[in-house]
């Protein structure tokens, strides 16, 4: 939190520290999840000056600054493009935004791949299987195989079917959570089923809920409505050890090309208000895709690039993971939120779009 005020003497407040306990995600070699639960200290120096209280603080013993990124520039591109074997491209607002491709998108995937790069593509929108995202692809006129692509839908039935999970999945979603859960052979109930179901309140109405439910998928969903808030509840807060999945919390999210829509994280609030817990993320920036992706390719984490337009979600989630990043202003982030002094997450560069790597295309003759 940051106030303005005049400049003058520094009067420490003192220290303060917190205790967070998190648990995180690990994986075998045959791809099965081992949770782990860690404490973190968080500390907390607030100094003022009269008239103003500034905070600063230190995440895991190091001392967050405002964030400080190079325009890349013909060089830098290349010591990137030579110190990496893998790309990770969020799809939304780099490759394409709505059913819009991007200028120069085709022409940098082919100049990548003919250099030998392997190309991943992961995207937080849950409303469509890896299938449907195919199908996406080639009508956009890019040839991407299934296997290269990762959805936040896939994230969830991956996750759930690396921790055995046996029982029934509630979904408030759409579509792509269904497909990949059939793809897994999870049950599920709920989804686009659920999506004119009304709740009248009438004296004494009481909804049932099937006691099986042993997880609900928080997904982004265009139908979203009290009778899904109502039974994702109830299946939460009722169902002993019922898992509260979610597949991401953007705040906004480019579903077309002429404006930002309010995203998952608005879906996944009204559960978090109603049940008073917090989700499992399985997408960006969350670690489970990035190990999951990193295990089943046995790739260098140190060797990947991750290129994305948020800062909050692809290039955190490249940094928390120890890849190289680049941010690309051709979605979300603006080059003044970059550098405002509110924000303190830095790609190792960033740029005006994907296309800007063609500067390393060979002349013709």
């Amino acid at each position: 939190m940051r106030a303005r005020g005049r400049e003058n003497a520094t009067l420490p407040l003192g220290d303060s520290t917190t205790t967070i306990q998190k648990t995180t995600m690990s994986f075998t070699a045959s791809n099965k999840v081992v949770l782990t639960t860690t404490q973190k200290t968080t500390q907390k120096t607030t100094t003022t000056k009269i008239g103003v209280r500034r905070m600063t603080s230190t995440r895991g013993g190091r001392h967050v600054a405002r964030a400080n990124a190079p325009k890349m520039s013909p060089p830098d591109a290349k010591s990137l493009v030579d110190a990496t074997e893998t790309f990770i491209f969020d799809c939304d607002g780099v490759i394409w935004k709505g059913d819009s491709l991007i200028e120069g998108v085709p022409e940098t995937l082919d100049l990548l791949r003919s250099m030998g790069k392997r190309l991943i593509f992961v995207t937080n929108n849950s409303t469509k299987s890896r299938a449907g995202y195919t199908s996406k692809f080639k009508s956009l006129g890019l040839n991407v195989g299934a296997e290269e692509i990762f959805s936040s839908s896939f994230a969830a039935a991956a996750y759930l079917e690396s921790i055995g999970f046996k029982k029934k999945a509630y979904v408030v979603g759409e579509t792509g959570i269904l497909e990949e859960l059939d793809n897994v052979g999870v049950q599920h109930i709920g989804g686009e089923a659920d999506a004119g179901k009304q709740v009248t309140l009438k004296s004494g109405e009481l909804m049932h809920h099937d006691e099986d439910v042993g997880a609900v998928i928080v997904g982004f969903d265009r139908n979203i409505n009290y009778y899904k808030i109502q039974y994702a509840t109830l299946c939460i807060r009722e169902n002993p050890g019922c898992l509260f999945i979610a597949t991401n919390t953007d705040a906004v999210t480019h579903l077309t090309d002429a404006q930002e829509w309010a995203g998952n994280g608005s879906m996944v609030g009204a559960i978090k208000g109603s049940t008073k817990q917090e989700p499992i993320v399985v997408g960006k920036p969350a670690a489970f895709m990035l190990d999951y992706i990193a295990n089943k390719y046995s790739l260098r984490k140190d060797q990947i690039c991750m290129v994305g337009d948020r800062l909050d979600t692809d290039i955190l989630f490249g940094k928390d993971g120890g890849l190289r990043t680049m941010l690309v202003l051709s979605g979300v982030t603006t080059e003044e939120t970059l550098k405002s002094p509110e924000n303190d997450i830095a790609p190792d560069f960033y740029t005006d779009k994907l296309a800007d790597l063609l500067c390393l295309k060979p002349v013709e003759a």
